[in-house]
């Protein structure tokens, strides 16, 4: 081997490290949700619903709260519906309660790549993997974009807060409502018609206002969940929650069995939208028509 030959070697192998020591910083570890991740929501202290809010997915309430409202099967019932089993102060919905709070000592463990300013809304931007910090309050005017496969971290130290109507993330280049994580100290206030991506897990309490739409998780340590006219579809168990797909298209049925989002032949996801408008009549106001379909929800 010529000296030249050696030395291009040399600097083509320092290459290849650096670049694999690049690629390990920025994989960043999702944390363990446990049996928390079958539940769609989960309330530390109640949770409660006002009209036709669709929840696909377990929902709990943890002891000592004992109060579940506004739902078909809870202690009070309501227009509200739930696709998988409700559990309240049972041992079941006490362990998801458990896990849920070590996810969130996890998540605001994680190491911060970015850190945001004291006050900060991230409507309008695009962002790749990594674990986002916010001093204090984060807000979400206009859409948000997240884009590639990996994992997003969002540690706020107070409150989130969605914008009414115009506020939306969007999922880009392998971007997956499973690897999204919002851990907020305080409590999280999704506004009206929004629609968020991922799990929320707040310490005190979440409350989603009339048509906000969740493919994630909606889990307050210590609070209430409180809910109205609201979608909230639990992804990354492995099937795509808990419903099966809607075949006819008529708000009825599940949301997917593969969470694909390819199609409505029982093999697609749900897209973005959940008939905002709440007229049971299709999903046509932000999904569903290929605008997000295919690499949003690429895990099957």
């Amino acid at each position: 081997m010529t000296r030249n030959n050696i030395k291009n070697y040399f600097v083509m192998s320092v290459l290849i490290l650096s670049a694999s020591g690049m690629i390990q910083n920025n994989a960043f570890a999702a944390p363990t949700l446990g049996t928390a991740s079958n539940f769609a929501v989960l309330g530390g202290t109640t949770v409660t619903n006002t009209g036709n809010t669709v929840v696909t997915g377990d929902l709990g309430v943890s002891s000592p709260g004992v109060a579940c409202t506004g739902f078909v099967g809870c202690t009070t019932t309501g227009l509200g519906t739930v696709t998988g089993t409700i559990h309240v102060g049972d041992p079941i919905a006490n362990q998801a309660h458990a896990d849920a709070a070590t996810a969130y000592g996890s998540l605001i463990g994680a190491t911060c790549t970015t850190i945001e300013p004291a006050v900060a809304d991230i409507g309008g931007q695009t962002l790749t993997p990594g674990v986002y910090c916010f001093p204090s309050s984060a807000a979400i005017t206009g859409t948000l974009t997240l884009d590639g496969s990996g994992v997003y971290i969002f540690k706020i130290g107070s409150t989130l807060v969605t914008t009414a109507e115009n506020s939306n993330v969007v999922l880009i280049n392998g971007a997956t409502a499973d690897n999204i994580f919002w851990a907020v100290g305080s409590s999280a206030t999704l506004g009206t018609n929004s629609v968020l991506e991922g799990t929320v897990i707040a310490y005190t309490s979440i409350t989603a206002t009339a048509g906000a739409t969740v493919d994630g998780r909606l889990l307050a340590i210590n609070g209430a969940v409180t809910m109205d006219t609201n979608n909230v579809t639990v992804v990354g168990t492995g099937d795509g929650g808990n419903g099966n797909h809607d075949d006819d298209e008529d708000c009825t049925g599940g949301h997917g069995h593969d969470h694909d989002g390819k199609d409505h032949d029982g093999k697609g996801g749900h897209g973005k939208g959940h008939d905002k408008d709440h007229d049971n009549k299709g999903h046509k106001d932000k999904g569903h028509d290929g605008k997000y379909s295919g690499k949003q929800y690429g895990k099957n």
